[in-house]
C-alpha cells in the first residue's frame, strides 16, 4: 500500500463518522452574481443566506471601481505590502477607513481571519492573558490560542463573567469580542465590558464584521451603536467581503498600535497583498454605506416585518435586531432537514450545526440584505407556516 492509499484510509472512517452525524459538509455551486436570487446547481433560489447585507456585491458601481483598477495597477499585487504591493488605492483605502471609523489610523489584511491572527500574535505572547466571549467567531478563538498567552472564555455577553475571569493573573490582558455574533445575530454589550476591561487595566477589541457597515446611525457598527469610541474600545476589526460586498479586512487604532502591526503581525507580513482592484472597489463600496443611508433603513424595515411575521405563526427566533435571524432547532438532523424543504420551495437557508455553534444548538441563519423586497420576506414566512418545526 503506497502513502496516498495508506491516508485515504486513515482519513476515510472519520469522514464516514461525519455523515453519519449529519455534520458533513457540502459545497454549492453557485453562478452568477450575489443577489436575493441566487443560481445555485443550475437552479434559481430566493436567498437566505448570505452576508451581503446592504446588497453591494453585484453593484455595477463597484465593479466599475474594480475595472478601473484593474486598467491601473493590474490582476495581481505582486508581493507583501512591506515589499512591493502597497498601492496607491490601498493607501487611499485605508486612509478612507480610519476617518470613517475616528481612528488615527487603519491597516488592511486579507481577511478578517487573518486580521485577528495578526494582532493577537502581535500584541500578547507568554506570560499575558487573552480573554475571550464564549461564542466568538473561530478566528478570534484561534487567535487567542495561538497568540501563546494564557487563554480563557468567559460566558456569552456577560461582563460579570468577564470580571471573574480578570480578577486573577498577570501581565497584559487582552479582552477580544465580535460586535455582532455571527450565528446568534445578538450584539456585545460593550459599554459593560469596556468598563470592566478599564476598571482592571485590560484592553478592549471588538470584531465587528457584521456591525460595520450594518448598525449605528451611520453605518459605523457596534461602537456607534453603543457610543463607544477608541477611549473605551482601542481595538477594532472589521471586514470588506460583507456589507461592503468586497474582499479584505482591516485593524483601525492609534499610530502606535498600526505601527506594530506593520513590525509585528506575521500574517500582514508574510501575505502577498490582496489586489488594488478590491481596494478600489472597497473605496466605491465606503462611500456608498456613507451616501446611501435607505440601504440600512429598508433592512431594518424588513428585519422588523420578518420578526413580527414570524410572531404571528408562532416561530421562536433568537434574540436578535440584525440581519441575523436565528431558528434555533436543536439537533443537525432536524435543521438539515428543515433547510432542504425549504430549498425544494425554491428558498435557501443555510443550516448551521456544531462545531460552528454549540451541540444541541443547530439552527436555521436566516439573513436578509438590502436587495430583498416585503414580497421576498413574505414568500419565505409563507414557507415556515406551512413547514414549521
Amino acid at each position: 500500500m503506497d502513502a496516498s492509499q495508506r491516508l485515504d484510509e486513515l482519513l476515510a472512517p472519520e469522514l464516514e463518522a461525519l455523515k453519519q452525524k449529519s455534520l458533513y459538509r457540502l459545497r454549492r455551486l453557485v453562478g452568477g452574481p450575489q443577489g436575493p436570487e441566487l443560481e445555485v446547481g443550475g437552479t434559481t433560489l430566493l436567498n437566505f443566506a448570505s452576508n451581503d447585507y446592504l446588497g453591494l456585491a453585484a453593484d455595477a458601481r463597484l465593479a466599475e471601481a474594480a475595472r478601473r483598477g484593474l486598467d491601473e495597477y493590474g490582476t495581481g499585487s505582486g508581493a507583501a505590502h512591506l515589499v512591493t504591493g502597497h498601492s496607491s488605492a490601498h493607501h487611499a483605502l485605508e486612509e478612507e477607513l480610519a476617518a470613517f471609523c475616528g481612528r488615527p489610523r487603519a491597516l488592511l489584511f486579507s481577511g478578517g481571519y487573518m486580521a485577528n491572527l495578526g494582532l493577537a500574535g502581535a500584541l500578547v505572547g507568554r506570560g499575558d492573558r487573552v480573554l475571550e466571549d464564549r461564542l466568538n467567531h473561530a478566528s478570534l478563538l484561534d487567535a487567542g490560542l495561538l497568540s501563546g498567552a494564557a487563554f480563557s472564555r468567559y460566558a456569552h455577553c456577560n461582563a460579570v463573567s468577564l470580571e471573574r475571569e480578570l480578577q486573577d493573573g498577570k501581565g497584559n490582558a487582552l479582552v477580544l469580542t465580535d460586535g455582532v455574533f455571527s450565528m446568534d445575530g445578538d450584539v456585545a454589550p460593550l459599554p459593560a465590558l469596556a468598563k470592566v476591561a478599564a476598571h482592571h487595566g485590560a484592553f478592549l477589541g471588538v470584531d465587528d464584521a457584521h456591525g460595520f457597515g450594518v448598525i449605528g446611525a451611520g453605518g459605523r457598527g457596534s461602537l456607534e451603536h453603543h457610543g463607544l469610541g477608541p477611549a473605551e474600545v482601542p481595538i477594532y476589526m472589521a471586514t470588506l467581503g460583507k456589507a461592503c460586498g468586497s474582499f479584505g479586512a482591516f485593524v483601525a487604532g492609534s499610530e502606535p498600535l498600526i505601527e506594530t502591526l506593520i513590525q509585528q503581525a506575521r500574517t500582514y507580513i508574510y501575505t502577498t497583498a490582496a489586489p488594488a482592484a478590491w481596494a478600489e472597489a472597497s473605496r466605491m463600496a465606503l462611500r456608498l454605506v456613507q451616501t446611501e443611508t435607505w440601504r440600512r433603513d429598508h433592512l431594518n424595515e424588513l428585519i422588523a416585518r420578518f420578526r413580527g411575521g414570524a410572531a404571528q405563526i408562532g416561530l421562536k427566533l433568537m434574540d436578535s435586531s440584525t440581519p441575523i435571524q436565528p431558528l434555533l432547532l436543536g439537533e443537525p438532523e432536524t435543521a438539515l432537514a428543515l433547510s432542504q424543504k425549504l430549498q425544494e420551495r425554491g428558498l435557501l437557508v443555510a443550516a448551521i450545526r456544531p462545531p460552528t455553534v454549540p451541540a444541541g444548538s443547530a439552527r436555521l441563519r436566516i439573513t436578509f440584505t438590502a436587495a430583498h423586497t416585503e414580497q421576498h420576506v413574505d414568500r419565505l414566512l409563507s414557507a415556515l407556516a406551512v413547514l414549521r418545526p
